[in-house]
């Protein structure tokens, strides 16, 4: 029999501001999402977060469940208590829950909000693995959800983490980032060390759309590119049983600028130089993971050529910034994500097949190329 000692996150997101549209409150919803379990465990535990929220949010109740035929909601429960209020800034973890679950079982995760609720945190993600509901309504507790009044979605709010209490032998793989990593390829990697056996690993997604290592926008318009990384990081890497994190970040601080003549919020002043980068990414990344006991692994930045704001010292920041991420002596390794997406003729590209079309994200197929390329001792 497994002897079951230590708590490992299985499932994990960021929180981020979510984008700021004409409506930002709901009421009467029900949130699901679905989980792959990738470990055997008897427990499990919850973080709810309300980071960038600036209201309480009254979680009225929340319950996990195996997807299989005899559905059995189990609650989640706060010192007992079925319901909690989550404060502006904050973040709540739920009790232990015994829940025996095998690994490679799906489950789902459903919270419902009765009160009116600011919907001001949480984050958008995509891939294979990522794809949430809600409904109106209160139907946390029920095995199908109304079809007439269900709709899809890939915005994740509020759930940030779910850890299991599992064998000693397990760990979480960390990759954090910005779009590129908030978008298909730590699905695919996750996918990929399942299918190839490598059982005893999660990865968990710390990623936010927009994000810079070392700006941060306060403005609505911009709101949802979310916290910059001096912020984000420390709160991210709350990971338990993590061993490592990829980290895959920096684009964002080299194309945003375009000067206040062409966009107020974007100033020239907000561009920083490649030793501002690296200086960021050690003092704000690398010494904070090497406190924890984590190995760092460096990502590099993906082609450029074609997106709107692309020119030649854009680029060439990239690459110098791409030179030292592949250097040993700060990290314990460099996944060369530009090296496995590029087109080998016109390295400043995507290759044929690689590029979703706007010369900044890549395809699905890219996304794919960008998870194979993760060494297998990561896993």
């Amino acid at each position: 029999m497994n002897e079951y000692t230590k708590w490992v996150a299985c499932w994990g997101n960021a929180t981020s501001i979510t984008d700021r549209k004409e409506c930002v409150y709901s009421k009467d919803i029900t949130l699901r999402y679905p989980v792959r379990i990738v470990f055997s465990g008897s427990k499990l535990r919850f973080r709810f977060s309300n980071l960038t929220g600036t209201e309480n949010v009254t979680l009225t109740k929340a319950c996990v469940a195996k997807v299989c035929e005899q559905y059995a909601p189990v609650p989640i429960t706060f010192d007992g208590c079925r319901s909690v209020v989550i404060a502006p800034g904050k973040e709540v973890e739920s009790d232990e829950i015994a829940f025996d679950v095998v690994a490679g079982e799906q489950v789902e995760v459903s919270m419902y909000f009765a009160e009116c609720t600011q919907m001001n945190a949480g984050t958008l993600i995509t891939g294979p693995l990522s794809r949430g509901k809600y409904s109106y309504g209160d139907y946390a507790e029920a095995q199908t959800l109304p079809l007439d009044l269900t709709r899809n979605t890939n915005w994740f709010y509020f759930l940030n983490t779910i850890d299991i209490l599992t064998e000693e032998k397990n760990h979480a793989l960390v990759c954090f980032g910005d779009s590129i990593t908030a978008q298909s390829w730590p699905d695919y990697l996750s996918i990929r060390a399942w299918e190839s056996g490598h059982r005893d690993v999660a990865i968990i997604r710390r990623a936010v759309s927009g994000t810079r290592i070392l700006r941060q926008y306060d403005c609505i318009t911009y709101a949802a590119y979310g916290l910059k990384g001096e912020t984000r990081f420390p709160i991210e890497l709350n990971v338990a049983g993590a061993s490592a994190v990829i980290i895959q970040h920096g684009i964002n601080d080299i194309i945003h600028p375009v000067g206040t003549d062409v966009n107020v919020f974007r100033p020239w002043s907000d561009l920083p130089t490649v030793d501002d980068m690296i200086r960021g990414t050690e003092e704000l990344y690398i010494s904070h993971a090497r406190k924890l006991g984590l190995k760092v692994w460096s990502g590099t930045l993906l082609p450029i050529f074609g997106w709107r704001t692309y020119n030649e010292m854009r680029d060439e920041m990239r690459n110098k910034f791409n030179e030292w991420l592949r250097t040993p002596d700060k990290f314990d390794g460099c996944i060369d994500f530009d090296l496995a997406v590029c087109d080998p003729n016109h390295p400043a590209a995507f290759a044929p097949g690689f590029d979703s079309g706007d010369h900044l994200h890549p395809s699905e197929a890219a996304y794919e190329a960008m998870a194979n390329a993760v060494p297998d001792e990561l896993l």
